[in-house]
């Protein structure tokens, strides 16, 4: 059976409706309209977060969009509501023949009410209270902010920044890190090699090397 070219765009924009959902779930309610008929649109529904199903009508923007052959292509991200009052963001798509008729829409409805729980869960989490701690509190070990400060001030010298040091200024300012005991500390080699831009063996080779013992 041969179809028709409205008939494959909807075949495809079904495919779409089906692997969007899946991706998007829960919270994108994805839509097909059929165009051609208004009063029974729906073709295919996927996370029917608005509680329609095939069969139900087309909306109004699907009405306009039926009714004017300028109304927009996209309408992206515009203010919607579900009928239970839950706020929503919609995209809606109008799919047009090689005649330039509308035959079809897609349409994304965000259920942004979700979204805003979970910002404001993560909002919460990352409060800080300045003024519950008498004196400022570092989890860093005081000895690496010398070590980094010692290593900017070594770059700075030469009017550099650390990553911009050439190989043999990178030797010499791990030797004197070396010198001033701040290499033993616990992650240093790690500290210097994210500061220079280099992997942790690159920072070991800049190491002294001690004579065996005879």
């Amino acid at each position: 059976m041969t179809l028709t070219e409205n008939e494959l765009l909807l075949r495809e924009g079904k495919k779409i409706v089906e692997a969007l959902g899946r991706t998007l779930a829960p919270m994108v309610e994805v839509v097909l309209h059929d165009l051609t008929r208004p009063a029974s649109s729906i073709v295919a529904i996927s996370n029917s977060l608005s509680g329609r199903e095939v069969g139900d009508p087309t909306t109004e923007i699907g009405m306009a969009r039926i009714t004017d052959p300028g109304f927009p292509d996209i309408l992206q991200n515009y203010a919607n509501q579900f009928p239970d009052g839950r706020p929503a963001k919609s995209t809606s798509i109008g799919l047009r023949n090689s005649a330039g008729d509308y035959v079809a829409a897609l349409c994304l409805n965000v259920d942004v009410s979700m979204l805003a729980s979970v910002v404001a869960s993560l909002s919460q989490l990352a409060q800080t209270q300045a003024d519950v701690v008498p004196v400022r509190e570092s989890l860093a070990s005081p000895r690496l902010d010398e070590l980094r400060a010692t290593l900017e001030r070594f770059a700075a010298g030469l009017n550099k920044t650390p990553r911009a040091l050439t190989p043999a200024q990178r030797r010499e300012a791990v030797q004197q890190l070396a010198d001033a005991g701040l290499m033993d500390l616990k992650n240093a080699q790690a500290v210097v090699a994210a500061m220079l831009g280099v992997a942790r063996p690159t920072v070991y080779s800049y190491l002294p090397q001690k004579d065996p013992s005879p």
